[in-house]
């Protein structure tokens, strides 16, 4: 089930789902650990003798958030209860605590008694074993806590301060549902302590006289103490849960004011979808400068996995997007993120000391995160890497300079990365052909020489030697410029198809047998977006055509599939569907189009692109990996960083390009570095 309104500081990060129910509770890395494991934490309300639990089936739902702010705006209402309820959630921008705000509206013209519940599935340090619950009555609370993980739930009414109806108990455990099931008659049975398996619920009472309305407060402090959240919860008693959400509130305005920009008539939905996407993006990066893929658990029934992993690719991306929307602090993070962690915690890190390379993916806190690609084929070892993961690092350093002009933050950047990473570049080539040596590609399900990553490398190499210029490193600026201008010509020899008229994928390899694969890929269009290819050399204009024409999914809800025959969770088998549309694929199709215009007129032909990602997107803005080809449903994770992020990219792209043709003058796009075709 898709993540549907995510929210958080950076530290904690609580996502709900569809029903309105916290599905991910991260903390203290977002992406790591995971305290909620995917199970669903309820809320439920009894009404004179009637118990109902918040979800679709139940009641209408209407999920957003409050304009421009970090903070939900949830409508609940009943078919027979005369009851309309109002949430407000947020997590604190600075202290690791959540506080829900309910608002309950009497439509009846009597006096109603409503009761309300809060359960809460916690699995500290992601698993049930040995989790304990108990309340404490120094401050009227329920503590959940394992280890060094504590976790202070409380309450408040217009009457009353703490904690008075409560339950815990045992979950998943002989035959045991939980103690939400506990809250199902009205009433809470009072057990003071439950140890192992355990869930927890709070309730309150109130009273609403006809047609008014009641508001009470819920709050969940987050530490690695009892002393820790038992300050977190003294401040939320001493400022007020009311307060706290409107300085949240305040604060998520002003940080996105911070990037606003003219628009230049895009419709308002896109621009919209553009601020929510710069917020959905801040709750996905760690304050460690981790960026995380995507924090949905519900992908782990493919294969006891997830996305919260850091890609350096989707980060990259992501960094460059924030970097020109004006967030240069949190994607300089990001890159000190590449430079300090993912080096220092690579378990190859002798390899990588020689090397340069970046791995598969890397966890939270930079230790290298899962992967299925071998060290070993055919006897031989090789490198379990994506190239391009190596490169966009280098190209988004150089466009952080570009954008910020800040020599002093990228100098730490240098020599412990750039250098090393370049040298790699530069070497991992084929001595006859120049071209790069074979890795996966960026669908991490083939190992080859492909298109797309020869690109980013080319992109790579020519954002070292700008920076090997900025600090008059002279020997290797030159062999940088050289090794790029080799692998261009190598991609043009090696990976342009006479025959069809346009660039292929990639080549494959099978027991030493070179094969070139001829198979349409949205990923072609990074020629244009990291390689410096003009998107009106005639070449391009036919692999864009391509692209284009085999893999727009002619039926339903359109856009661009990855691939001619892409299997990944596919949807429907049939002509005219070469895959489940994506939203990354659709959104580079967008900026190709941007690329190439010459005119107002031309520029707008992207417009129907960009708003088919906006109207993709859930209410909140949330924006997936990938949708059904007919209904439009979401399929695999959400929100998809990489999603968002290249949806601010061709936001930006729009927007420059706007400028430009305008007659305005600004500052180059700091992607297009050595090239002239924006």
């Amino acid at each position: 089930m898709p993540r549907d309104l995510p929210i958080g500081n950076g530290t904690l990060l609580a996502a709900f789902d569809f029903d309105y129910q916290i599905r991910d509770f991260y903390y203290p890395r977002v992406g790591k650990e995971n305290h909620a494991l995917g199970y669903p934490w309820r809320f439920g309300l009894w009404l004179e003798g009637e118990f109902s639990w918040l979800n679709r089936e139940n009641w209408t739902l209407q999920r957003d958030y409050v304009s421009d702010a970090l903070v939900t705006a949830v409508t609940a209402s009943h078919p027979r209860l005369p009851l309309r309820l109002h949430f407000n959630d947020a997590i604190d921008y600075e202290k690791n605590v959540l506080v829900r705000r309910v608002r309950v509206q009497n439509l009846s013209s009597r006096p109603l008694a409503p009761r309300i519940f809060f359960h809460a599935d916690l699995n500290a340090m992601e698993n049930e074993i040995g989790d304990t619950v108990f309340f404490d009555p120094k401050n009227a609370c329920l503590i959940h806590y394992k280890g060094p993980r504590y976790f202070l739930m409380s309450c408040a009414t217009e009457a009353t301060l703490g904690v008075t109806h409560f339950a815990t108990g045992s979950k998943r455990h002989r035959g045991l549902e939980g103690t939400w099931r506990d809250a199902e008659n009205g009433s809470l049975g009072g057990n003071p302590i439950t140890q192992g398996s355990v869930d927890s619920v709070i309730g309150m009472h109130l009273s609403i006289a006809p047609g008014q309305e009641a508001v009470c407060h819920y709050w969940v402090a987050v530490g690695s103490n009892y002393h820790e959240v038992e300050e977190l919860h003294r401040l939320v008693t001493q400022i007020g849960p009311d307060r706290l959400i409107e300085r949240n509130i305040d604060y998520w305005r002003r940080w996105t004011l911070a990037g606003e920009k003219d628009y230049y008539g895009l419709p308002a939905l896109l621009v919209e979808r553009y601020r929510r996407s710069l917020l959905i993006l801040r709750t996905q990066i760690d304050r460690g400068g981790a960026v995380i893929a995507a924090n949905d658990t519900d992908i782990r029934q493919f294969n006891q996995d997830t996305y919260s992993y850091v890609w350096p690719r989707d980060g990259a991306v992501v960094s460059e997007a924030l970097d020109r929307a004006g967030y240069g602090m949190i994607s300089r993070r990001f890159l000190e993120f590449c430079t300090q962690k993912a080096v220092n915690y690579n378990y190859s890190a002798s390899i990588l000391a020689e090397t340069g390379f970046l791995m598969h993916k890397y966890n939270p806190d930079g230790s290298v995160g899962s992967s299925w690609q071998p060290w070993l084929q055919d006897g031989e070892m090789l490198l379990p890497i994506q190239e391009d993961e190596t490169a966009l690092v280098i190209w988004a350093i150089w466009n952080h300079y570009r954008v910020h002009r800040d020599i002093e933050a990228i100098r730490p950047l240098y020599s412990p990365f750039v250098e090393r990473a370049a040298d790699f570049l530069l070497s991992f080539r084929d001595d006859k052909t120049h071209l790069p040596l074979p890795s996966y590609d960026l669908w991490e399900e083939r190992r080859g020489v492909f298109s797309y990553t020869t690109a980013t490398v080319i992109g790579g190499l020519n954002a070292a030697a700008s920076l090997a210029a900025l600090f008059q490193d002279e020997e290797r600026g030159n062999a940088y410029t050289t090794a790029a201008l080799e692998v261009r010509a190598a991609l043009d020899q090696h990976l342009y198809c006479q025959h069809e008229g346009r660039f292929a994928r990639g080549i494959l390899f099978d027991d030493g047998v070179q094969t070139r694969d001829a198979t349409v890929d949205a990923s072609l269009l990074g020629l244009v977006i990291f390689g410096g290819y003009d998107p009106l050399d005639e070449r391009m204009v036919r692999t864009a055509q391509a692209v284009e024409e085999q893999l727009w999914v002619k039926t339903g809800s359109g856009g661009l599939a990855r691939y001619e025959g892409d299997s990944y969770q596919r949807a429907i088998s049939r002509e005219g569907v070469p895959g489940n549309p994506w939203v990354v694929c659709t959104l580079w199709l967008a900026q190709y189009r941007i690329a190439a215009a010459r005119n107002r007129k031309s520029l707008e032909r992207a417009l129907p692109l960009l708003m088919w990602a906006a109207e993709r997107a859930l209410p909140s803005g949330v924006l997936p990996e990938q949708v059904h080809p007919e209904s439009g449903d979401f399929i695999s994770v959400s929100p998809l960083t990489w999603s968002h992020g290249t949806l601010v990219a061709a936001v930006l792209d729009f927007i420059e390009k706007a400028q430009a043709l305008s007659g305005h003058v600004s500052r180059p796009h700091p992607a297009t570095a050595g090239t002239d075709w924006r």
